[in-house]
């Protein structure tokens, strides 16, 4: 949704350019604007690369495009997978410019799961092997965590997989975590990056409890 507040304008050596149109330096203008331009463009381009961030997956380094969702979903990667999956694999990681910034489909394929490429995908994927589980993390930044329908989207995508899935979804903050609190769907779990030790689990007898479908059903009834 657009903001109202938003004021747009002309960029300023753009106006200046504009204001000699039809005078005998309009040429020579046009040549040294977009020359300008370019230099702009090459010059974004590396402090947009200075600022990407990085991660470490199996010992190799690779970086995802700037912005808060991808520093939870570092965060994800560095901090929550190490103490709650710890040894495990991570066999998917998105990036809100690159759909797929690591993708271990070979891993995945040996699991069951095949997946659709217009799928929506969570942001990581975790094989937890010390408990043979699929641990499915939603990094929540600007939308909204696993709930129901998002819950039942996700059992629908993996519903192949040959091993329990587990959900997961994951806040920067306490404050960001309570604006969508009472949309979190029963049977996951939630963890905040600032508080990294702990996790939140939304019912159930063991923090990152796996539940099938028809046990879920069964409890309840």
């Amino acid at each position: 949704m657009n903001s109202p507040k938003t004021a747009y304008q002309i960029e300023e050596s753009a106006l200046e350019l504009l204001r000699t149109y039809g005078s005998s330096d309009w040429d020579k203008n046009v040549r040294t604007y977009l020359a300008s331009v370019e230099t702009l463009k090459q010059r974004y381009a590396q402090e947009r690369e200075m600022a990407r961030i990085p991660i470490t997956i199996e010992g190799d380094i690779k970086t995802l495009s700037p912005g808060g969702h991808n520093v939870l979903i570092s965060k994800i990667v560095s901090e929550f997978a190490s103490r709650f999956t710890p040894a495990g694999k991570l066999l998917y990681v998105g990036d809100t410019d690159e759909k797929f910034a690591h993708f271990n489909e070979a891993s995945l394929t040996a699991l069951g799961v095949t997946i659709d490429a217009h799928g929506k995908m969570p942001d990581v994927i975790v094989h937890f092997t010390e408990k043979n589980w699929l641990v499915l993390i939603e990094a929540v930044t600007s939308h909204g965590p696993i709930n129901p329908k998002r819950k039942a989207e996700l059992e629908k995508l993996f519903k192949s997989s040959t091993i329990p899935l587990v959900m997961v979804t994951a806040f920067l903050s306490r404050k960001a975590m309570a604006e969508y609190l009472s949309d979190i769907a029963w049977e996951t779990d939630v963890w905040v990056a600032e508080e990294a030790t702990h996790l939140v689990h939304f019912n159930g007898q063991h923090l990152l409890q796996a539940y099938s479908t028809n046990q879920s059903i069964s409890e309840a009834q």
